[in-house]
């Protein structure tokens, strides 16, 4: 009886490990980054913004400073490096981390950016804020238009620095596909990528009474080749977060991750993106995703072409308004991704039909989203047979 239970335990094992297997299978688990520590994270393709990988990345949390990197693009696109930023009180009272700026020195925009996105200070942050949005208010909205424009859906930004906070329209928050968002839009400012791959740098204050040296917080630049640019962050409410992109031979990867550890887990941030970025460059090439289409022939009813008085039927061509240089076009995909083509025409259409008239519709899906369409368009044009124009013909060939 013993034995008899035995090999039926035994069956029952094999039996759940063979269907686990089958449903990791199916969906795609095996080649996932594995278990990620971070509360929130999201790999994107950074050409085209497609997220690649995500986990809770619709999840509304606080991002710290990653905020930062919108403070530093609203900077380079609305000041110049030149400019002269003078300290208030208010950026002055920053908490750290802090550059300690004192009120009413004067410093070039240019030096405080460095100053913002290689350590992080506080007290930069608010400064350049209150010069160019003329306060810590208006600089906010501000953010949240821009964060708009660029696409951020539930992106919310009260202060320029990151530091946890709340107004009238809620919690200073972000989504980790908002992030990326940011970050993609960034890296396409080569100033802020200067910014952002200096190791080192140093700067004084207008007058020159004070000199100070900066080293890059953004540990990741020397811990893997590729690195374009990243931005640390930490606040109780965020925990670490992290968001970078990378550039190996011709695709951009970026990472978003957002509260990835707390106090005595700072590196965790580090092997989630090392994670993600290798789940990205061993699963996703270039690669077409063009296929032609069958376009089945329409029958045009009442339909002639040439002798109206025949009364053979009339079939259309249809032709994609496509370029080849369209066909050619590439996008990352995974060897388990597959592109589907849809074509939508009538089997039938009423004459006349002009030649170029929209006569259908040829969808390409991925996943289920909506990839590209192109109209099909009739490849001739055919009249439209009516007892007038028989009569008119039949006249024509008998009695001319």
């Amino acid at each position: 009886m013993k034995r008899r239970y035995n090999i039926t335990v035994t069956i029952l094992v094999i039996a759940v490990f063979l269907i686990n297997s089958t449903v990791c299978a199916a969906s795609g688990e095996s080649s996932a980054p594995g278990n990620l520590y971070a509360l929130s994270a999201v790999l994107m393709d950074g050409d085209s913004g497609r997220v690649l990988y995500e986990k809770e990345g619709e999840t509304p949390r606080a991002n710290a400073s990653t905020t930062k990197i919108l403070t530093c693009i609203l900077a380079l696109e609305n000041g110049k490096g030149d400019d002269y930023v003078q300290v208030s009180s208010n950026a002055a009272a920053q908490p750290d981390v802090r550059l300690g700026i004192q009120k009413g020195e004067q410093y070039y925009l240019e030096d405080l950016l460095y100053s913002l996105m290689l350590q992080s200070h506080n007290d930069a942050a608010v400064a350049i804020a209150e010069h160019i949005g003329g306060s810590v208010e208006g600089f906010a909205a501000m953010m949240n238009q821009k964060a708009k424009e660029i696409g951020c859906t539930d992106t919310h930004f009260v202060t320029p620095n990151g530091l946890d906070a709340k107004d009238d329209g809620g919690s200073h928050h972000t989504t980790a596909r908002d992030l990326a968002l940011i970050m993609r839009y960034a890296i396409q400012n080569p100033m802020f990528l200067k910014i952002t791959e200096t190791r080192d740098y140093s700067f004084s204050d207008i007058e020159k009474n004070r000199t100070f040296s900066l080293h890059n917080a953004n540990a990741f630049l020397d811990m893997r080749e590729g690195i374009l640019s990243g931005k640390t962050g930490y606040t109780g409410d965020a925990g670490y977060c992290y968001v970078c992109a990378e550039k190996k031979d011709d695709r951009t990867f970026i990472v978003a991750l957002l509260g990835s550890g707390w106090p005595n887990h700072k590196t965790y941030k580090w092997k989630d993106t090392a994670a993600l970025l290798n789940y990205g460059e061993e699963n996703y090439k270039y690669r077409s995703w063009w296929k032609e289409p069958d376009i089945p022939l329409i029958q045009v009813k009442n339909g002639f072409v040439g002798d109206p008085v025949g009364r053979k039927k009339i079939y259309l061509h249809g032709l994609l308004d496509i370029s080849e240089e369209q066909k050619e076009t590439c996008m990352l995909l995974s060897d388990r991704e597959n592109v589907t083509c849809q074509v939508k025409v009538p089997s039938s259409i009423e004459a006349p039909v002009r030649r170029g008239d929209e006569i259908g519709q040829v969808t390409f899906r991925l996943n289920g989203e909506l990839l590209s369409a192109y109209p099909v368009l009739a490849e001739q044009s055919v009249g439209e047979r009516t007892f007038s124009r028989t009569l008119e013909h039949v006249s024509d060939r008998f009695f001319h």
